[in-house]
Formats: C-alpha cells, sequence, structure tokens
C-alpha cells in the first residue's frame, strides 16, 4: 500500500511540473460543455429539462476525459522505460497498479471539480443534492478507473493499444457508467434517494469487486 502511494506521488509530482495529461482532460471536458451547452440551448431556460440531460452531458464529459487520462498514464511509462524499471523492483507488482489507480482517480476528481461548476454556469443550472451527486460520482469514477488502469495495461504493448483501449474499456465500464448516470439522473431530477440506492449499491458491489480482482491479477497482465 505505501509503495504504491509512492509511486503515485511520484506520478502526481511529475504530472504537476509536465501538466500534459490534466491539461487535455480538463479541455476536453470543458470543449464538450460548450458543444453541448449550444446544441441545448433551447432547453436552458427550464430547469427541469436540463436536469433530464444533464447526467448524460456530465458522465459523457468524465467518461471521455478519464479514457484520454488512462491512454496516456501507463504509454509514458513504457515510453520511458519506467515500467521495466518498476517490473525489476522489489515491490508486489499490484502496488503499480494501486499508484496507476490513485494518480488517474485522483486527476479525474480535479476534472470532476472544475467541470461541474462550468457546467453550473453554461447551463444556468443549480445543482440540488449536491452530496449524494459527490458521492455517485466518486463511486462511479473510480469504478471507471479500477477496471481501466488494468485494460489500460493490457493493451499498451500491443500494436494501435491506445485505439484498443476505448473499444475494450467501454463495454466492460457499462456496468458501472449505467446505474451512475441512472442514480445521478435520479438525483437531478429530486428523486428520493431510498429509490436509488439499488443503483448505489450496485457501484459498491461493482468497485469492490474489480479492485480486489484487478489486484489479483495484475501481475499476469504486466508479465514479458
Amino acid at each position: 500500500m505505501l509503495k504504491g502511494l509512492n509511486i503515485a506521488f511520484k506520478d502526481l509530482k511529475i504530472e504537476s511540473r509536465a501538466r500534459e495529461i490534466f491539461i487535455s482532460m480538463v479541455v476536453f471536458s470543458l470543449l464538450v460543455l460548450i458543444i453541448f451547452s449550444i446544441a441545448f440551448s433551447n432547453l436552458l431556460s427550464s430547469a427541469s429539462k436540463t436536469a433530464t440531460v444533464a447526467s448524460g452531458v456530465l458522465w459523457i464529459c468524465f467518461i471521455f476525459a478519464g479514457t484520454l487520462g488512462l491512454n496516456r498514464t501507463f504509454a509514458t511509462e513504457v515510453q520511458n522505460g519506467c515500467m521495466d524499471a518498476l517490473k525489476m523492483c522489489p515491490i508486489p507488482r499490484n502496488s503499480i497498479y494501486l499508484s496507476k489507480v490513485i494518480f488517474v482517480f485522483l486527476l479525474m476528481l480535479l476534472v470532476e471539480i472544475i467541470t461541474i461548476p462550468m457546467f453550473s454556469v453554461l447551463f444556468n443550472y443549480q445543482f440540488t443534492a449536491i452530496i449524494w451527486v459527490g458521492i455517485v460520482i466518486l463511486l462511479g469514477s473510480f469504478g471507471f478507473v479500477v477496471v481501466g488502469c488494468l485494460i489500460s495495461a493490457l493493451v499498451i504493448r500491443a500494436r494501435a493499444g491506445e485505439m484498443l483501449l476505448p473499444v475494450l474499456l467501454l463495454p466492460l465500464s457499462l456496468p458501472v457508467i449505467i446505474p451512475a448516470v441512472s442514480a445521478t439522473s435520479g438525483l437531478l431530477r429530486g428523486e428520493d434517494i431510498f429509490s436509488l440506492m439499488s443503483y448505489i449499491r450496485l457501484l459498491v458491489v461493482y468497485d469492490f469487486v474489480f479492485f480486489a480482482v484487478s489486484m489479483l491479477v495484475f501481475e499476469y497482465v504486466v508479465e514479458d
């Protein structure tokens, strides 16, 4: 655990200097928001109509910005030869996986912290039940990153690996995307939280199961 945190800290330190991954994620997310705000301009006068599209717009920003981050996370390590060096270090290989999960998850959180206020401004929308919305976004983002880091490590050495990642990732992440979008949509429409608990429980189970499985199989995924 501690070794994984140390590697994640190294990644964050490098990214704080270069800001290549983070800036591309933020720019993509804001561009999507601007495009949708123009496309749905006729809905902006009604909060109820905006609430019907808000969940989909937000999760499109989060998922595709997260995919950009996942694409570059392991690619940078392979290009610089750092992945081979990490595999030779006397540490559990799942520490490498844990570090990447922490790194990408934190990047996604930063992007989401910027995206949500920008959505409020561009769509003239005031969020309700923001605490529960935040919990759903955290659970959904974590589940997406958990499976995304495993798939990214699996395809990074393949030919056209950056094209393979979204092809494999999006179908495998549907069990987390569907309940996340549904729960977020229900909360924004003002539905009672108890009627949405089935989605939240599904997110929790998905996160736990895929994280545990990924920690177990990661060392086989990165074998030479």
